[in-house]
């Protein structure tokens, strides 16, 4: 069975309604998918109903944000209880964190001379269709394109919007240990995503997957939609070493962007899917975890 876990809706920071990310993921041929949006479950209901009609499984997911060493790192949670108290707890403070951080970018990059980029982002938000959470980077790329800043969204991020740069705004997530302590709350199975696109050395990203094995996480994120081979081959190195399990997926975010659903490097056919360990039981049932 074709699997997607990981993409994104109108949710959080993709471009298609969750409804028709679903759609789109049935088009091309997945059986599993995990809608894991930024923060927020709001697109799942939406997604939940669209994959019923069509056959689709579709497993609780989500991409919660949080601090490691100074840098933001992402950690995608599946299979879990939606209605854990700890979780939607965590979930409510980390919407308000992203409308105090869209705020900030938006006001720093303001007094560098792009007035009204929170406006701007928002509004382009909108136009997609509003969640109710904040603009994300994405959005004021897409400010920053049109107001003529930048020629396009990857020059946004390389000046002004990536990681280390002034738009890169962390102080309001949570520790890498108390996000996965919240998933693990839930039941949920727990994978580190795309760790070959944070600014890490080679023993920091090592240190990175310890202490996240030791904060009680399941897996990593082996294939990144179409990574380079050489990353994948890396990662599923530690995957071994760690004897972790192994999650692929589109990182899917918008058509004709760098991934489509279904897009991906082949995973190594000797590491352990993490999938396999909620594929036959019912997408709204968590597994048991020992807290």
């Amino acid at each position: 069975m074709k699997v997607d876990l990981h993409c994104h809706s109108t949710a959080s920071d993709g471009v298609l309604a969750p409804s028709v990310v679903v759609e789109r993921a049935h088009a091309r041929g997945i059986g599993m998918l995990a809608l894991t949006d930024h923060d927020t479950l709001d697109g799942l209901p939406e997604a939940r109903l669209a994959a019923a009609g069509l056959g689709i499984r579709l497993i609780n997911g989500i991409e919660l944000s949080c601090t490691w060493g100074g840098a933001t790192i992402h950690v995608l949670g599946y299979a879990f209880a939606a209605d854990a108290p700890q979780l939607q707890q965590a979930i409510a403070e980390l919407h308000a964190g992203r409308w105090l951080r869209a705020e900030e970018i938006g006001r720093r990059l303001e007094a560098k001379g792009m007035p009204g980029a929170f406006e701007g982002a928002r509004a382009i938000q909108q136009e997609l269709g509003d969640s109710g959470n904040a603009p994300a980077r994405p959005h004021f790329a897409e400010f920053l394109t049109r107001g003529k800043y930048v020629r396009d969204h990857a020059e946004a991020f390389r000046k002004w919007l990536g990681s280390g740069k002034l738009g890169d705004v962390k102080q309001h997530w949570p520790t890498l240990e108390q996000t996965v302590a919240t998933l693990r709350s839930a039941g949920a199975w727990i994978s580190l995503a795309h760790p070959m696109q944070y600014s890490l050395t080679r023993s920091k990203r090592r240190r990175l997957i310890i202490d996240f094995v030791q904060a009680g996480g399941h897996g990593l994120e082996v294939v990144n939609g179409m990574q380079p081979a050489e990353q994948v081959g890396s990662l599923a190195i530690l995957v071994r070493e760690f004897g972790l399990m192994a999650s692929v997926g589109s990182d899917f975010h918008a058509p004709g962007d760098w991934s489509e659903l279904g897009m991906y490097r082949p995973l190594p056919d000797d590491l352990s899917p993490l999938w396999a360990r909620f594929q036959q039981a019912p997408a709204s049932t968590p597994h048991v975890v020992a807290q």
